[in-house]
């Protein structure tokens, strides 16, 4: 049975961290994981034209595609986060709009040469619901790529996660882990031509990795 998400629930827990996540000397970057400079960069998206990266949060990525001359669209469920995206990267072309991904890409009427998520949306939507969605909306060869941390061994599955500590308002969302072979059968049911999931080590061998998947479309 799918997880009943609380979408305003959790469009207030994003709102709360859009306030701590912009930093004055932030500046555009594009990483999968987590560790500045570690990892494959952009060209796991082929060489797009139109782009739209689902849950773009802070949209220094975004940017950095925009200032490529890539048309760069991202949507994100926190108004807070979409406001002080636009206004910080105003000047790089890349167009920022507010919006639950799966309504979002149920209603958009767009297509794209790649969708992408980076510790986004594509780690807190149900996948069932998600990848059919994604798929509808790439062009012919177009490519899907998310990142995120791997699942905990024997934790599979909607996780709820709260923020912050344990104290205080109770504000929480679920994320979604799974083995990589089972990220691969997911998109492959939901009509990708070919998936591959992987596990990318941190730079020190006793540090979390990073779930790095790519699907595509028939050409």
């Amino acid at each position: 049975m799918p997880v009943p998400h609380d979408i305003a629930a959790e469009t207030d827990l994003w709102d709360a961290y859009a306030e701590s996540a912009f930093k004055d000397d932030m500046e555009p970057a594009f990483c999968w994981t987590q560790y500045a400079g570690h990892g494959p960069g952009p060209e796991l998206l082929g060489e797009p034209a139109r782009i739209l990266e689902i849950g773009c949060g802070t949209g220094r990525a975004l940017a950095h595609l925009a200032e490529q001359g890539i048309e760069a669209r991202g949507v994100d469920l926190s108004p807070v986060m979409v406001k002080k995206a636009s206004e910080r990267w105003a000047g790089t072309g890349a167009r920022f709009e507010c919006g639950e991904a799966l309504d979002f890409l149920r209603e958009d009427t767009q297509t794209y040469d790649a969708i992408y998520s980076i510790f986004g949306a594509a780690w807190f939507t149900d996948p069932s619901r998600l990848f059919p969605l994604v798929r509808a909306r790439l062009a012919p060869g177009g490519a899907f790529v998310f990142s995120q941390p791997p699942a905990i061994p024997g934790a599979y599955g909607p996780q709820g996660m709260y923020k912050g500590g344990f104290a205080g308002r109770a504000m929480f969302t679920y994320r979604y882990s799974y083995r990589p072979a089972v990220w691969e059968r997911l998109l492959t049911r939901a009509g990708f031509t070919g998936a591959q999931a992987m596990v990318l080590g941190a730079p020190r061998a006793d540090h979390i990795g990073t779930l790095i998947v790519r699907a595509v479309t028939e050409v």
